[in-house]
């Protein structure tokens, strides 16, 4: 069981991650000769797509529902200090998000370099917030199943982002690798709260964290 709160959060974590990745999909087809191995993601909202509008706003919904989602599902991660850690730095990656479709690629702040500041901000927070997220959960029925899954979510867009700084993009291409950054944490929002949302709802305090 977990507090009603917590369903809301997790139903603004899924919400959020889905609508930006219809938003993704979209804004690719109406951008001809796109391709998801060639170009990056901040492309689509970039002053050559012809739909940026739609993926900036649609990235900003997505990072103001993380926030929202970070503070609602509190209630269900235990209160331990990686569980503190793994959602502080969950909200951290949601506000970068948001940056990230307030300065668009090609934004002319920090000489230019604005848009990879608050990106490298959102790819580092989100593999933070998996890695502290999965020990968090241990000795925690509610989390059976999703302990290693998160932890090891996190695993994989720590690892790809090390390969996208260096500059090793096996098989994949720039674009291929980004995306190998961001599909964890989207794909790990909408599992999560999907799975809050099956949880049985109770209007009461707070449980304690196991021991």
């Amino acid at each position: 069981m977990v507090p009603r709160a917590a369903r809301f959060g997790g139903f603004a974590l899924l919400i959020g991650s889905l609508q930006f990745v219809l938003a993704m999909v979209v804004v690719q087809a109406m951008y001809p000769g796109y391709t998801d191995f060639g170009n990056y993601v901040s492309d689509l909202g970039g002053s050559h797509s012809p739909w940026a509008w739609l993926f900036d706003d649609s990235i900003r919904v997505l990072g103001i529902l993380g926030v929202v989602g970070a503070i609602l599902i509190r209630s269900a991660i235990p209160t331990r200090t990686s569980g503190r850690v793994g959602l502080g730095f969950l909200m951290v990656a949601s506000i970068g998000a948001f940056l990230v479709g307030t300065y668009p690629e090609g934004s002319p702040q920090l000489g230019s370099n604005i848009h990879g500041l608050v990106s490298a901000v959102t790819f580092i927070a989100s593999a933070i917030a998996l890695l502290a997220l999965g020990p968090a959960m241990l000795r925690d029925t509610r989390w059976e199943g999703f302990r290693g899954y998160t932890f090891l979510s996190g695993v994989v867009t720590l690892i790809a982002l090390l390969l996208f700084l260096a500059g090793i993009y096996p098989g994949l291409g720039p674009g291929g690798m980004e995306r190998v950054i961001i599909a964890p944490i989207l794909l790990w929002a909408i599992v999560a709260g999907t799975h809050l949302l099956r949880l049985h709802p109770y209007s009461g305090v707070r449980l304690a964290s196991p021991a």
